[in-house]
């Protein structure tokens, strides 16, 4: 009933649209019906485009837990993003791992997230995007010893917290220190601990060394470690030869006394290595969001700080994850020109519209002028079938017709006759169509008179 009703509206209004189409290019009844049809799924997809292309107004990131670096980044980006109306919801984490491994996951809701490079093995990356490198992650070995330490093989046979599972402190412990030959199940009692408990049993002298990255290390619990009487902080003799072997590791400096100029603390230039920590993305990360946390990303991280210059991050740095093509732009030539002098979501608007109705307009224009061209091609021919019909007719005039001929001619006649009677031709064909039906009757007349039989 309520369908039959909408046909009942909208069948006079589609009848008069035809009749317009119809009239203006030309076209008959079924050519303009179909026009009209083509015009309506252009104009529905190029909707269902631009409905579609809308960059969503919320962003869904994985961080990290509870007072890391991570977590307040995440923080930091949040208050950044809600200046253009975008919401920017934080999921905690236990760290690197976890927040690749909910990133490669299709069915975790989750947008982007930090990564620390060198946690990627034996995880499917195919359809993850980088969005740059925005700092280093320096790494931090403490240790109880009444004299310096040169290589981390010089650990074997002590007690190392190398942090919990999962975390990308973990994972590069254990990676640098297979390298010196120590391995989980050797005499090495390699322990997994968070920064809290570690430092804790550190100080109590309960084990000998800890792993601390400086995402979830607090720069308290550093300063307080580099403080502490017959704690050392491991100085990387060797990072030169690390960064070369390991390709994601840098070689970084802590500077004689960064930490405390008074006391001189470091006492001198300590040696470190550190990864970065990326900005990963889902493939399908609409661009103008990707713009938006590049642009939150540089106001965070362009600051300068005791591991690097102002302005060194972000910056595109490609490890084991390929750099998104459109932050490779935004690097190059920052954000598009809608996006920088126009409100978010007003660019936003105006940019879909120039990327899908103008190549609509490209499109329907010359459609719409290709379908008066193709229906009069179509109906010239089949006008000048029946023309070349009546030249055949014609010819056979020429000779003597009998009148057991004249009958198969006359019949002939009647059968063309009567089929361009039935043809529906639109008005801008009415000249041809009744010249045609004019030399029907020259023909007729010229055949009863070759018969004898003209009255």
């Amino acid at each position: 009933m309520f369908l039959a009703s909408i046909k009942k509206v909208l069948a006079p209004s589609l009848g008069r649209i035809k009749i317009i189409v119809a009239e203006t290019f030309g076209l008959g009844p079924a050519m303009a019906l179909s026009a009209m049809i083509f015009i309506l799924l252009v104009v529905i997809g190029a909707t269902f485009l631009f409905i579609y292309s809308a960059p969503p107004d919320t962003i869904i990131i994985t961080s990290g837990d509870d007072d890391t670096r991570f977590l307040k980044n995440a923080e930091k980006y949040q208050k950044i993003l809600a200046r253009n109306k975008v919401k920017l919801t934080i999921l905690k984490s236990e760290g690197s791992l976890e927040n690749l491994k909910r990133l490669a996951d299709p069915s975790f809701r989750v947008d982007v997230g930090f990564v620390q490079t060198g946690v990627a093995k034996k995880q499917n990356i195919d359809k993850l995007l980088s969005l740059g490198s925005i700092s280093y992650e320096p790494l931090y070995i403490f240790y109880r010893s009444t004299k310096p330490l040169e290589r981390l093989s010089q650990f074997n046979g002590k007690r190392v917290a190398i942090g919990e599972d999962g975390t990308g402190t973990h994972v590069l412990a254990l990676e640098l220190l297979a390298k010196n030959g120590i391995n989980p199940g050797d005499k090495t009692e390699l322990l997994e601990m968070d920064d809290e408990d570690a430092e804790k049993s550190l100080l109590e002298g309960k084990i000998d060394a800890v792993f601390m990255m400086s995402d979830s290390a607090s720069s308290q619990t550093i300063r307080e470690l580099l403080r502490t009487p017959g704690i050392r902080l491991f100085d990387f003799s060797q990072a030169d030869a690390y960064s070369r072997r390991i390709g994601y590791l840098n070689k970084i400096v802590l500077p004689m006394g960064s930490i405390d100029f008074g006391k001189n603390i470091p006492e001198h230039d300590v040696n470190l290595i550190s990864p970065t920590v990326e900005l990963i993305a889902r493939a399908d990360l609409h661009p103008a969001l990707s713009d938006l946390l590049l642009e939150a990303a540089t106001e965070v991280h362009s600051r300068q700080g005791l591991t690097h210059k102002r302005g060194e991050f972000p910056a595109m740095l490609e490890h084991e994850y390929r750099i998104s093509p459109d932050a490779a732009r935004f690097y190059k030539s920052g954000k598009s020109f809608l996006y920088k002098y126009l409100p978010f979501w007003m660019a936003s608007l105006i940019n879909r519209i120039l990327v899908i109705f103008v190549p609509m307009l490209l499109i329907l224009i010359p459609g719409l002028k290709s379908i008066p061209v193709l229906y009069r091609w179509r109906m010239r021919l089949r006008l000048l079938r029946w023309y070349r019909a009546l030249l055949i007719l014609e010819e056979d005039l020429a000779a003597p017709v009998p009148i057991e001929t004249h009958n198969e001619l006359l019949e002939r006649l009647n059968r063309i006759e009567e089929t361009v009677n039935k043809l529906k031709v639109p008005a801008s064909f009415a000249d041809q169509f009744f010249t045609l039906r004019s030399y029907m009757g020259m023909v007729r007349e010229r055949l009863m008179r070759k018969t004898g039989l003209q009255n």
